[in-house]
């Protein structure tokens, strides 16, 4: 087989596993799995302690709402901590935060979202630590379904379930979450989840790691916590809604920035390292977040081959005319009739989200590490 036939059908290979037989396999690790753990009794002495963090940056539009949310939560007030952290905020957000009660109200100069939340909890007293966005609305178990994990003395990390709002708007980010909630809770249930999300999760005090400013809890804690001998896992019953961000323009600046300190992650952090995750984790690693983190690259080595090889064979004009096809649904988007208009939209989405990652990697090179966060439009 010549090299262009390598790089083909090696790049085809990484797209569809990455995407689609990994999660086939994953429900097939399922069914051969033993019969799922029976709930550890709670710890003697009642409910564990809780700090429940909140980062802000300039959220006088909704921090009194997140608070009186947080303190609305089926757990017992003495056992809960409630922090505000300002990450040098310029409008109200830390005047309201007290006006609404919490019990610890943080004024730090701007240092980005990872900078405030170690800050945080170095002032925390939670045996627990769990974090909120500011603008997730908590149901009102989910704190308490998020620390019934942490009877399981093998956890470190849970992570509870983000249901976005369905504004007007062309955002397929619903539908993408919702493929990802169903893969992560079979991860899960086998290996240990290999992310979670920034709206619902929590920390064993132990177990915390204090990330640089330009990481992240979603992405960094999985894997580091399972090198330490942590499990980090799924709480379904843990559930959280957020308004998502109206315009599929705006969701792929969003995570543009998420992207930038994705390189620092995977090879300065060693992500990409498997030594202490198990066959089972690092087999996860490798195909949900390794070869899906290479999908540009992927796709462009793909496109590239493919036109080398379009005389060697029927199949090479019809793979051709198959990536022509999807940038071309996603360039008419919703434009397109009828019930395509929805194809149009996730092949919009899907192409805008994997640019995004090289984007990431780009503006990483160019622009150096990641600084302080912001607000995503519309989502307040």
């Amino acid at each position: 087989m010549g090299l262009a036939r390598k790089i083909f059908w090696g790049s085809v290979a990484g797209l569809v596993h990455t995407h689609v037989t990994y999660p086939l396999t994953l429900a097939a690790l399922d069914r051969l799995r033993p019969a799922a753990r029976r709930p550890q009794a709670p710890p003697p002495g009642g409910p564990p302690r809780v700090s429940l963090i909140v980062a802000a940056f300039d959220e006088e539009e909704v921090i009194a709402a997140k608070v009186a949310d947080a303190l609305a939560q089926d757990y017992p007030r003495d056992r809960l901590e409630l922090i505000v952290a300002s990450d040098g905020s310029s409008d109200r957000t830390v005047e309201l935060a007290r006006e609404a009660g919490a019990d610890m109200v943080l004024e730090l100069p701007r240092g980005g979202k990872m900078a405030t939340q170690n800050e945080a909890v170095a002032r925390s007293s939670g045996e627990i630590v769990a974090f909120s966005d500011a603008n997730s609305t908590w149901e009102t178990g989910a704190l308490r379904a998020l620390v019934a994990a942490f009877a399981d003395p093998e956890v470190g990390y849970a992570c509870g379930r983000v249901e976005f709002g369905d504004p007007e708007g062309d955002n397929e980010e619903g539908a993408y979450w919702r493929y990802e909630m169903a893969v992560r809770e079979l991860e899960s249930g086998l290996g240990g989840i290999t992310a979670g999300n920034g709206g619902i999760y929590a920390v064993r005090r132990a177990a915390y790691r204090f990330l640089a400013p330009s990481r992240s809890h979603d992405l960094s804690l999985p894997f580091e916590l399972r090198k330490a001998g942590w499990r980090s896992v799924d709480v379904p019953g843990a559930r959280a809604t957020e308004k998502m961000v109206p315009t599929i323009e705006g969701e792929f600046a969003r995570k543009r920035r998420m992207m930038i300190g994705l390189g620092d992650i995977v090879l300065a952090d060693r992500m990409c390292d498997p030594r202490g995750y198990g066959a089972l984790f690092g087999y996860e690693i490798l195909s949900h977040r390794l070869l899906r983190y290479a999908s540009p690259l992927l796709h462009v080595l793909a496109f590239a081959a493919d036109l080398a090889l379009l005389r060697r064979g029927r199949v090479y004009r019809l793979a051709l005319a198959a990536q022509l096809g999807l940038l071309a649904a996603a360039a008419a988007g919703e434009r397109l009739p009828g019930p395509l208009a929805r194809a149009g939209r996730i092949a919009r989405y899907y192409v805008l989200v994997t640019a995004s990652i090289a984007l990431g990697f780009w503006d990483r090179g160019r622009r150096g590490p990641p600084g302080a966060w912001e607000k995503s439009e519309g989502t307040r």
